[in-house]
């Protein structure tokens, strides 16, 4: 009898298989979808190894001087930093080997730390109180969100601060299987507009989308 899987965000224990797919020069994969917070998720028997997974983001180009991938974060900079008092200090959760978002906040006078589980793993930035948590083109990566959202609770709890969190919304009635954000290895769990909800009521936090895939959770 095949072991059931268990949703990584919420726990239910009722998730159906959603997709069973084998891209081009690729092995067999099977995503799964949650009925209670409606993630879908790639089973956790696929996931590139940790050393796989490194090496593809090895390969990004993600530079503070490119005006491009700048003008990208700024849908999440903007209006975080609108909401934020003078001085307010940060984290950027994996930021990456190019902390672009750091920078960009820094100059409108904002503190931040970088934190990366592969570039920046330094655990004593995750016991500090933030008045706000950036998590850019992150969440999508997680193999344990509930576990990382439970984290991001604690550490802005005293302070009641701010989730900013931009991320591909999967829209019901997509392809999911010819959608580009699936084709990245490296994704493997897929939000809606319903889960960003889910997230916000089991939080009991207040939930804004200040853009397409841009939301920003108030504490």
């Amino acid at each position: 009898m095949m072991k059931q899987e268990i949703c990584p965000l919420c726990r239910s224990e009722n998730t159906a298989e959603f997709l069973e797919i084998r891209d081009p020069h690729s092995d067999l994969k099977l995503y799964r979808k949650c009925p209670e917070c409606r993630l879908v998720f790639l089973e956790p028997r696929f996931h590139l190894s940790p050393e796989e997974e490194k090496r593809r983001y090895d390969t990004h180009q993600n530079s503070p001087e490119d005006s491009g991938y700048v003008n990208f974060l700024s849908r999440l900079t903007g209006p975080l930093t609108e909401r934020l008092t003078p001085g307010a200090a940060g984290l950027d959760f994996g930021c990456g080997p190019g902390p672009a978002l750091g920078i960009m906040l820094e100059k409108k006078g904002f503190s931040v730390e970088n934190y990366d589980l592969y570039y920046f793993p330094d655990a004593r930035l995750l016991e500090r109180d933030y008045d706000f948590i950036a998590c850019t083109e992150v969440m999508e990566h997680l193999r344990s969100p509930r576990a990382e959202l439970e984290l991001f609770a604690k550490l802005l709890e005293r302070r009641r601060g701010k989730l900013g969190i931009m991320t591909q919304m999967f829209v019901p009635g997509t392809d999911f299987s010819k959608w580009y954000y699936r084709l990245d290895p490296t994704h493997i769990a897929f939000y809606s507009y319903d889960t960003l909800n889910w997230i916000a009521e089991w939080l009991d936090w207040k939930l804004e989308f200040s853009a397409p895939n841009v939301a920003i959770l108030n504490s």
